[in-house]
């Protein structure tokens, strides 16, 4: 195939402009299948327009997102989704080539469908249906409320622009893309050479689509050697690959002088700890052998997040190498993710293999020996001239199994330092099939030798002595973005050592990057900008799209309840009645529910309360009758009351006080998938003094129409 692999962008799709001799494109770089080293397609971005690129993003991408507000961009995300869902066998088919087994394959192309479901369900529960978001409570500035103060999130007006590494070219593209389309930000995506053709791939289904707003989503296949040149304040690079990359990236002038948004994502020196407890023949033991073969050799070991180093008890130490070993033995098999039962494929490419071998020869040269490996791997600790995959014996596509020099295979290599303070363990990242074992007698030791890596994505730790996972935490917590704990209880339910979630923070301190990528709603917010506003109540009202204390309200003859979304307006309010409670109401309420709490049966011991003058009515009591006092019974727009938040009880009601209410419409939600939305309303109970009883949101389901 001699086809230029093409990017899309200005809305068409683009490839060097050469006449008819398109073998003619100087720069372009021949990719090849992991397994066979056939040549798949060639990489070029030669004479691509990187600035009109960026400046459609800025124009039409952000014209055409900035119409929609968040729920109409999370329903978007489903129906990508959905598209993707539809054609990913395509994707699948591509995966195999890149050396990914079906497995490997599942947790890229299934794993980043399923972001963008997660951001779509988030979305809609997580964000107002509006442009808007509002950060946290309102901070009042005056003493009569007449000047207040807002923090908000308003979208970014530049382009995010992603650069990725080779190992997941669906999700790692997708697990960006998600947040950035949320916050209404266009993406330029620009995918690692290797596997470009796959993320290819997914963008061509999702432009063929049709549902993607103009200049929301744009593709650059190649090098973009001038890209920082044309960012400016505004833009957003998202980072993921190698830590000495990012640093140079990082002290580029856009980006320390120019206010280009920067985060990193890059390789760490992982750690996996073996609690002091977790014992051969223990469920904390065989979950960590298992998490951790599977680690070394899922993506063959081509994961940010794999395990690099093994932190055992040195007592465990001989146990852990036999049982990787025989689980190895038993479980691995290396060749063509097409051939059937293979559980582990090449590496992306033979200068990829090359690269993994020239890493475990520094790894040996720094202290560490080979108790596990192939002769690959032993040629590369040697020194051998040639590093090529003779020792390997893989399964081929036509069932065959023996060696494939034109494969970029080499097996799970394991090593063992004596030395827990051999630089190069803690330094050396073999981006394969590679870990190294360590062994401590401490928990401040294990804690050491984790915070020695310099920063990592993540540890996990398998342990069921809770004393020790409180200790190991608190010393390896500020050196990473994710610890997770393994014991008997979750072993079968977690998620594994290696995987990212949506809802949790993906990223880490030091040499992982220093940036955060996920983490629910926390990405969404990176694409945004947060400021202080300052102003009346009227005004940040109508700012954000939340009523204010102190804005103007509207009591008309309709009652609220009586209003559908369409009719309903922010600041429409009930002013109830009043009601008096009696000493026999607190009584009653009382012995009805069961709670007879001194403070509403025993006045003498109520008064030496600091808190009450004396017998008081339950704060439920008081919640229950605002209902009554608030709510029009008959069948209307309102569908139902699904639930109360903030509610805070601040002055006491006597026997003998009135109470009364004052409900207004605080914040309109509709639904952009159902013919109801939800409304909040800011509910103030009020004694016959004014004073303040009580204030909590309460929420409805109200029909639109």
């Amino acid at each position: 195939m001699s086809e230029i692999l093409p990017s899309y962008v200005q809305g068409s799709w683009w490839t060097p402009s050469t006449g008819a001799d398109i073998d003619s494109v100087a720069d372009a770089v021949v990719v090849r299948d992991a397994s066979t080293g056939e040549q798949i397609t060639r990489v070029s971005a030669a004479g691509l327009d990187l600035g009109a690129t960026l400046e459609y993003a800025r124009t039409v991408g952000q014209t055409s997102l900035g119409k929609l507000t968040f729920h109409q961009r999370a329903v978007l995300l489903k129906k990508f989704a959905l598209a993707l869902t539809e054609r990913k066998d395509e994707l699948y088919a591509l995966s195999a080539r890149t050396g990914a087994t079906t497995a490997d394959s599942w947790v890229d192309i299934d794993g980043g469908i399923g972001v963008l479901f997660a951001y779509s369900g988030k979305g809609r529960r997580e964000l107002p249906n509006a442009q808007v978001y509002v950060d946290g409570p309102v901070e009042p500035l005056s003493k009569d409320g007449s000047f207040l103060g807002q923090h908000v999130y308003s979208r970014l007006p530049g382009a995010a622009v992603q650069i990725n590494a080779f190992n997941f070219p669906v999700w790692g593209s997708l697990e960006k893309f998600a947040p950035a389309f949320l916050a209404g930000m266009p993406t330029i995506v620009k995918p690692a050479t290797p596997t470009g053709y796959v993320t290819e791939a997914f963008v061509r289904i999702l432009v063929e689509s049709g549902l993607l707003p103009e200049g929301s989503l744009q593709l650059v296949s190649g090098s973009v050697p001038t890209l920082f040149e044309n960012l400016r304040l505004g833009d957003l690079v998202g980072f993921t690959g190698s830590a000495s990359t990012a640093a140079l990236l990082r002290e580029h002038p856009s980006v320390q002088n120019g206010g280009v948004r920067f985060t990193a994502e890059t390789d760490s020196i992982n750690a996996s700890v073996l609690g002091p407890d977790a014992t051969e023949g223990t469920p904390e033991f065989d979950a960590y052998i298992r998490q951790l073969v599977t680690e070394m050799t899922s993506k063959a070991g081509q994961k940010c997040t794999a395990i690099r180093r093994a932190v055992v008890p040195t007592a465990q130490a001989d146990a852990v190498v036999d049982a990787v070993r025989a689980r190895l033995d038993a479980k691995v098999r290396i060749g063509d993710p097409r051939a059937e039962g293979v559980t582990m494929g090449p590496l992306v490419s033979l200068a990829q293999r090359d690269e993994v071998l020239r890493q475990v020869r520094a790894l040996v040269d720094g202290g560490g020996r080979i108790v596990i490996g192939d002769l690959a791997a032993s040629a590369a600790a040697s020194g051998a001239a040639s590093l090529d995959a003779a020792g390997v014996k893989v399964r081929r596509a036509d069932g065959t199994t023996g060696a494939a020099p034109e494969g970029a295979f080499i097996s799970p290599v394991l090593l063992r330092f004596d030395d827990a303070n051999a630089e190069a363990v803690h330094a050396v990242e073999a981006f394969g099939p590679v870990s190294s074992l360590i062994t401590y007698d401490t928990v401040a030791a294990a804690s050491d030798i984790v915070a020695r890596g310099g920063g990592s994505l993540v540890t996990s730790v398998a342990t069921h002595d809770t004393a020790f996972a409180a200790q190991i935490m608190s010393g390896i917590a500020a050196s990473n973005g994710r610890v997770l704990f393994l014991d008997r209880d979750d072993a079968r339910s977690s998620t594994g050592h290696g995987s990212p979630l949506p809802g949790l923070v993906h990223g880490g301190p030091g040499r992982a990057g220093g940036g955060e990528e996920l983490g629910g709603i926390r990405a969404v917010l990176h694409h945004m900008q947060r400021t202080a506003v300052q102003g009346s109540p009227e005004m940040l009202t109508a700012i954000t799209g939340v009523w204010h204390s102190g804005a103007s309200v509207r009591d008309d003859s309709i009652h609220p309840f009586r209003k559908s979304l369409a009719q309903l307006r922010i600041g429409d309010r009930i002013a109830s009645g009043t009601r008096e409670v009696a000493l026999d109401d607190i009584e009653t309420f009382a012995h009805f529910t069961g709670d007879t709490f001194y403070a509403h049966m025993d006045d003498e011991s109520a008064a030496a309360n600091p808190f009450f003058p004396g017998r008081v009515a339950h704060g439920y009591l008081l919640v229950s009758w605002a209902a009554g006092l608030f709510v029009d019974p008959e069948p209307g727009p309102v569908l139902a009351n699904y639930g109360l938040e903030n509610l805070r009880f601040i002055t006491p009601v006597s026997p003998g006080d009135s109470i009364r209410v004052e409900l207004t419409a605080k914040q309109i939600t509709p639904r952009e998938t159902d013919e109801y939305g939800e409304v909040r309303w800011d509910a103030v109970i009020l004694n016959q003094d004014d004073a303040t009883v009580a204030t909590y949101d309460v929420l409805t389901l109200v029909a639109k129409e």
